[in-house]
Order: structure tokens, then sequence, then C-alpha cells
């Protein structure tokens, strides 16, 4: 009788056959190797290490990869990071390799305001956004090419994103005078190539605020109608043109007492006089009218 031993194995990723960290250009094609030993045979699955999906090509992106070669078409900078190849067989314990892949490409820039405006005196920020790999040389430059530097007028700064290979450039103009407007350009250099935005920084008003509304005092209806001084003088002024008359109208002085009580009767409630223009042109009309008789009769 035949007796076999049966000795379990675990799984070991031999490193001289396996892919190592690798650098390619944006676009081109990768294949990542994981060769595994092990009994009985291990297999061999891909994942991120962020636990992000797998982007095979342009038409196939799963969250994990089965077998030992993990073939990467048109690679992009979404596809830069780190690749886990884990190999298990059943006999513990599981074991990975870590493969960071790199994926090189020229600066590329976004400037959300080419145009930006300022009053003369105040401060404004100037802003690109770039992505490049590896991480570029980002500076500020005046139209004329002149580097600009850290000062009391300029301040600078560059903002590391997420991914790494984003930066976000800041130029801050303090005390704006007039030589400061013009133009002023973001450059980003590394050694796959060289991009430049161009922003235009131009005069513009200061903000202003809403004066307060004024008040103004509106006129009664009777003050827009008739004047003060026109009221006061018809209701309230003494009829002098009346009392020096001849003897050939002293028979029509009955009738003047009778104005003149009317008078009296509408001093003692001006408010009801004031209030209806109707009643102020009649009283008019008949104090005219008292006036003109006396008058024709003293000629006569």
């Amino acid at each position: 009788m035949n007796e076999f031993l049966v000795v379990s194995v675990p799984p070991n990723i031999d490193d001289s056959l396996s892919s190592s960290d690798v650098i390619v250009r944006e676009g081109a094609n990768e294949t990542l190797t994981c060769k595994a030993t092990g009994f009985p045979k291990p297999s061999v699955k891909w994942k991120r290490d962020d636990n992000s999906k797998i982007t095979i090509n342009k038409s196939l992106i799963v969250s994990e990869w089965e077998g030992e070669v993990l073939e990467l078409t048109q690679i992009s900078r979404l596809n830069m990071g780190a690749y886990l190849c884990i190999a298990s067989n059943g006999v513990p314990p599981t074991v990975s390799k870590r493969i960071k892949v790199s994926v090189d490409f020229p600066p590329m820039l976004w400037i959300p305001h080419q145009l930006v405006g300022a009053p003369l005196a105040y401060s404004v920020t100037l802003e690109c956004f770039t992505e490049a790999h590896p991480g570029s040389l980002n500076y500020w430059t005046r139209e004329d090419g002149q580097m600009i530097h850290e000062s009391r007028k300029y301040h600078t700064e560059n903002i590391l994103g997420s991914p790494s290979y984003k930066v976000h450039m800041r130029l801050t103009i303090n005390n704006i005078q007039q030589m400061d407007y013009g133009t002023y350009k973001c450059v980003a250099k590394n050694p796959r190539g060289e991009t430049d935005g161009t922003i235009r920084l131009y005069t513009s008003s200061p903000p202003t605020t809403s004066p307060k509304p004024t008040t103004t005092e509106t006129p009664s209806r009777i003050k827009d109608i008739w004047g003060t001084s026109d009221l006061n003088n018809s209701i309230y002024g003494n009829p002098s043109s009346l009392t020096h008359l001849t003897a050939k109208g002293s028979k029509y002085q009955s009738n003047l007492l009778d104005v003149n009580k009317f008078e009296q009767k509408s001093s003692g409630d001006k408010n009801e006089i004031r209030s209806s223009a109707s009643c102020i042109s009649l009283y008019k009309l008949r104090k005219w009218f008292i006036t003109t008789m006396v008058i024709y009769q003293g000629i006569w």
C-alpha cells in the first residue's frame, strides 16, 4: 500500500518575475504581471489600493481583476496610483504586492476668470489651476516676462490638491496702483512640457452703497390747490376794498354785513372750509358778485 504525503504550501509572490513600480506616458499601454507560487496553485486578483475602480480600457471598468496579468490600455492620469496583486490558495496567510503606477504628462492650465476688475487702492487675487506629473514648477510673470517674486506688493501661494498632481495657484496684489493694471501670466513647467495662461487686470469703480431714501413733507390737498397765502387771503383776509363806499352804495351795507357774518361763521370752523373746495369757490363767487354790485351802484 502506497501512502502519499501532501504538503500544502502557502502562496508566495516571486518579485523577480513580477512587475515593480512603473512610470508610463499618458496615452500609452502598460502590462502589470504578478507571479505567485504555492500549493495548491494560488489564484491572483488585482485591486486598487484606494478601492477605486480599475479602468482596463475606455469601455471596461471593473472593481477587481482576476489573473496574473493586468493590461491597461491607453492609460490616463486617472489610472495613476497603487495597485495590489493578491495571491491566495486557501493556506494562510494570503500575500500581496504593491505596485505603484505613475503617469507622466505635460502641464495643463485652467483659468476660472481671464478678466478681473479691481479699483485703485484695493487688493485682488488672481487664480490658476494646474495639472502636471511630475510636479511642475509654477510661477507668475508680468506681460513683459518679468517674474513676480514674493514682496509686500505680491503674495504667491501654491495649494496642493487631490490627486497630488493638481495645484491651485494664487497671486494676491495688494494696494493696487495704476501701474499694476495689465496682463499677468501663470506659468507651469515640468520635464514633459510647459504651458501658461493669461489674466488681464483692469480698473473698475469701487463698490458704492445705496443712499438712504429722503423723506419730504407732502402738503395737504388744500395747500397744493390754493397755496397758504391764497387760502388765508381768500377766507380769513379783511375785505378792506369794501369799507370805503359812497352814499349811493349804502343800501348794500346789509348785504355786506351778511358777508361779514358768513366770514365770522366760516372762521369758526376752519377745518370744514379747508376740507371742501366747493364751499370756498361758492363763497368767493358770492363775495365777487356783491362787491361788483356795490361798486356799480356807487358809480351810478
